[in-house]
């Protein structure tokens, strides 16, 4: 299989604008991002999307790869989609332009769902992870996610899902990551289908793939990445470096 990643990374940020030119111990936040990805060494190429020509220059300058949008897209996937329609490539991986410090082991676990999927069941495949707080729960920043006994999922809400009306029962509540792996075919299918009553509520692009009957594998894992979405989240990672 010939893997890709490909980071869509928009210059324009409603809590943080410009996020990912900003400076992060001597580098941009989307170029550590881009390096960061390669380094992983899971893919046979990385590309940075972007609608911007200060992201698309700040990539080519320092020798990576990038392609510009030429279209004003809804969501991440409708993003890479229009950027990978011509390229020859089994698996598309979509990694977050704001994760500089992205981590191997959870994405290798994405991409082993494909290796071991015979009967090609999985149209794409995503991450999640337990949380326990209260106040993580019922934030509805944090999409939850429910699966069924094979891990595929069921429904993503920014809700809290399952409704915990009996307590003690077993239920554990799981954090949806936005990191995907597609299979092109099925990323190509939904760039030219309409979006749903279901993603128009929530504003969950994944909440297309599952109203029109595709099958989201969930990799459960226990790395949270560190997204840079506020000027206080920069500091932090500044710290880091």
């Amino acid at each position: 299989m010939k893997t890709i990643a490909v980071i869509p990374a928009r210059y324009a940020s409603t809590r943080f604008p410009a996020k990912l030119m900003q400076d992060l111990g001597g580098k941009t936040v989307i170029l550590r991002t881009y390096e960061a990805a390669v380094n992983t060494h899971l893919f046979q190429d990385v590309f940075v999307v972007t609608d911007s020509i200060l992201i698309y220059d700040e990539i080519i300058n320092n020798g990576g790869k990038a392609i510009m949008s030429s279209i004003e897209h809804e969501s991440g996937s409708d993003r890479i989609a229009e950027a990978v329609e011509n390229l020859e490539v089994d698996i598309v991986v979509n990694v977050q332009g704001d994760e500089p410090f992205i981590n191997k082991e959870p994405l290798a676990k994405v991409l082993e769902v494909f290796r071991n999927d015979f009967d090609k069941k999985v149209d794409l495949a995503s991450l999640m992870f337990e949380i326990t707080n209260d106040e993580d729960i019922n934030n509805p920043n944090n999409v939850k996610v429910v699966v069924d006994q094979n891990g595929f999922a069921l429904y993503f809400s920014r809700s809290v899902i399952p409704y915990p009306r009996e307590h003690n029962v077993g239920v554990r509540y799981m954090k949806h990551i936005g990191i995907y792996a597609f299979r092109k075919e099925v990323l190509m299918a939904f760039y030219n289908l309409p979006m749903k009553s279901l993603e128009a509520s929530e504003k969950l692009e994944q909440l297309r793939y599952l109203e029109y009957g595709k099958r989201i594998k969930m990799v459960e894992t226990t790395h949270v990445g560190i997204g840079i979405d506020t000027p206080q989240d920069l500091e932090k990672a500044r710290k880091m470096i």
